[in-house]
């Protein structure tokens, strides 16, 4: 059982320019076919050698020395480059089974999660991957052993541990996002099927994290949890990702009305979700527990989920601490909004109280048009690949109803490198494109 504290219950700037090049000739022939790989040729050894080795190094210096020998490389344009990376990595035999504490490092500290990575894993197959998240009194090696039982072998489990379960703190988001990426640099992972659950606070950080960072996941499922109000604005970062909800009716540690009251406003917002309310009680527990007659279905929703990496349509809330990439849009300043502090929403300044966040909505349209809209955003920037627009052609792009950008956008293999290195090889941008907004 879970029981904590929750606050109050709870320019245009083109940064590619001119027209089309070699480069932007290159990334057509190379994406033309869709998903088909460019297998490295012997004289692309040294390219695919300094391509890996600038993806993997730690030191910005040494990062930025290696990307300007790629850049000199007689081989390095679009469509080799472009190539190698979705070549990606090669995987070896690792170890299989139940796997407890795995160290992970955040803010230079150690924290680990459990792992479980079934017995028949093939390192040339990628898996799914599922993150749960324990609650208050429970850890993440404790969670593993039960929950590697009850998804069964069709995925790879990893259950990290933060202290009593405050999920809703910083750094504990860091350790979610370091946890998948320490798995995936071990093993190979589907990146369109990674979901995130979480039971009680676990639950609540399945909640938080989703919704700040819905475009990493297929699917969210928070059990037996909920979201302080103020938290509502954020929902909507949830409408590309799977949701799935599961709360008891009879819940005495977090009332039920948690999760109606977050479900009422997901529906107002047209957000699409399933929602499990149960009559199931534990004789220890209560209301407060997921019963197994609730686990093959959603065992079976899981497993029905994928991620669209390029949706034709975003829309983001952020508060000023939480200004990152959101799938292939960002938004890089705003006028005066809410930040949240290390312990997310601990005190309810006026800025949170009345919800005061930046807002961008982008939908990509025909005839390469993107339109955009914004609330209290002063600067934004669009990350850019074939699957949203076409290269050969101009881009208009209008802001609020005025034009921001028209002409030409050129995909380059600085931006494709840059790009890749700072989030995954798995959604490749070329080409970049950051634009004031007009007061």
């Amino acid at each position: 059982m879970c029981l904590f504290p929750i606050p109050s219950w709870l320019f245009v700037v083109l940064l590619a320019l001119g027209g089309l090049s070699a480069d932007a000739d290159a990334w057509g022939q190379a994406t033309q076919a869709g998903s088909t790989t460019v297998q490295p040729r012997a004289s692309d050894q040294s390219l695919a050698s300094l391509i890996t080795q600038y993806l993997a190094v730690e030191d910005r210096g040494r990062a930025q020395s290696l990307l300007q020998e790629i850049l000199v490389h007689p081989r390095a344009n679009l469509r080799h480059v472009n190539g190698l990376l979705r070549a990606g990595r090669t995987y070896e035999a690792s170890p299989v089974g139940m796997l407890p504490s795995q160290p992970v490092r955040v803010r230079g500290k150690t924290f680990s999660y459990g792992l479980f990575v079934p017995p028949a894993y093939d390192p040339d197959v990628a898996l799914p991957l599922v993150v749960c998240l324990h609650g208050a009194g429970f850890t993440g090696d404790s969670y593993l052993e039960r929950w590697a039982t009850r998804l069964g072998g069709w995925s790879i489990l990893a259950c990290p541990t933060t202290m009593a379960g405050t999920w809703w703190t910083r750094p504990s988001e860091e350790l979610v996002l370091a946890t998948i990426e320490a798995v995936r640099a071990h093993y190979r992972i589907d990146p369109d099927r990674i979901y995130l659950t979480g039971m009680s606070n676990g639950g609540i950080g399945a909640w938080i994290i989703g919704m700040h960072h819905a475009p990493r996941f297929a699917a969210v499922s928070p059990m037996a949890s909920g979201i302080d109000d103020v938290l509502f604005p954020f929902l909507e970062n949830l409408r590309h990702t799977s949701l799935y909800v599961i709360h008891g009716a009879a819940d005495q540690i977090m009332p039920v009305w948690l999760s109606r009251n977050a479900t009422n406003e997901l529906a107002r917002l047209g957000i699409a979700y399933t929602y499990r309310e149960h009559e199931w009680t534990h004789p220890h527990a209560g209301g407060h527990f997921f019963p197994r007659q609730e686990l093959p279905a959603l065992v079976e929703w899981f497993r029905k989920q994928y991620r669209d990496p390029y949706p034709r349509s975003l829309t983001v809330v952020r508060d000023a601490s939480h200004l990152t990439d959101f799938g292939w849009v960002r938004i890089d300043a705003t006028d005066r909004i809410a930040m949240f502090s290390e312990q997310l929403i601990d005190q309810h300044g006026d800025l949170i109280k009345n919800h005061v966040y930046a807002k961008l909505a982008v939908d990509v349209r025909a005839g390469n048009h993107i339109e955009v809209n914004t609330e209290r955003v002063r600067r934004y920037t669009l990350f850019l690949n074939d699957a949203m627009i076409n290269f050969s052609e101009p881009l208009t792009v209008v802001t609020d109803g005025r034009t921001s950008f028209q002409g030409t956008v050129t995909p380059r293999v600085e931006t494709l490198l840059r790009e890749a290195r700072r989030r995954d090889v798995d959604r490749l941008f070329p080409a970049q494109l950051t634009i004031d907004v007009s007061p």
